[in-house]
């Protein structure tokens, strides 16, 4: 009887998993690369045109504030855009689901680029990180984040060297969600620093000081969040806190 019950039983079918590739995946990917190659062109390049003292003279980008530290930390500093520029752009081939199935070997490789990118980014971030002008704020924030960097880039290396391909898929999503902070940071930062204006309040001399402030950790926290429901949407191993 016990026998007959269990065959009538209705089946219990997994959960349907969203499979990458469909129109928005396309969409959402081609937007990452193209933010990412603009954001390149636009705030990394520009320190290879001319010296550190020549562009804060200029007042681009971070060089007001390392033109005078110590040579060791500026050359940090051009570690860190060079490890973090050649991730921005090579993290997105990962995921290109054609270059997985027909070159293989390029993945793997291209992989290889990458990883080693985010290494050099991330151990020239916790060196510059102390000298951020946000204070402890953007200690702590980019600290944190050049931690996280190195860990989940480790992981993911971890997984696929044991065969995991599912962990080392879920890991690599989470590092770039990390990579990615290069990018978000100069979307929140202008939001920040002309929100007031939009509230009818105008700028002032500590509206870049304040906008800077936040996003040490709002540039990263964010996209891992959404990192771990991409993560989850596609089936893939989440990260569960030891208990």
């Amino acid at each position: 009887m016990t026998h007959v019950t269990r065959l009538i039983e209705p089946v219990r079918t997994a959960p349907a998993v969203a499979r990458p590739g469909g129109i928005r995946s396309r969409i959402g990917w081609t937007f990452v690369l193209l933010t990412a190659l603009a954001i390149v062109a636009y705030s990394a390049l520009p320190y290879f045109t001319a010296s550190l003292a020549d562009l804060a003279g200029q007042e681009v980008g971070l060089a007001p504030t390392y033109a005078t530290v110590h040579p060791f930390v500026q050359g940090a500093l051009y570690v860190h855009i060079v490890g973090g520029a050649v991730a921005l752009v090579t993290g997105p081939l990962q995921f290109w689901r054609g270059l997985r199935t027909r070159a293989p070997r390029v993945h793997r490789w291209t992989g290889r680029v990458y990883l080693v990118a985010v290494a050099i980014g991330a151990a020239g971030g916790l060196v510059i990180a102390p000298s951020s002008p946000a204070g402890y704020v953007g200690f702590f924030g980019f600290g944190t984040l050049a931690v996280l960097w190195l860990v989940t880039g480790w992981r993911a290396y971890r997984a696929i060297r044991r065969g995991d391909v599912p962990s080392h898929r879920a890991w690599m999503i989470r590092n770039y969600a990390l990579t990615y902070s290069g990018v978000m940071l100069r979307i929140w930062l202008p939001f920040l620093l002309f929100a007031p204006v939009a509230l009818g309040q105008p700028l002032h001399d500590g509206s870049f000081a304040n906008a800077y402030a936040a996003v040490p950790f709002l540039c990263w926290l964010p996209n891992l969040v959404f990192a771990e429901w991409l993560i989850r949407r596609r089936g893939l191993p989440s990260y569960r806190l030891p208990v």
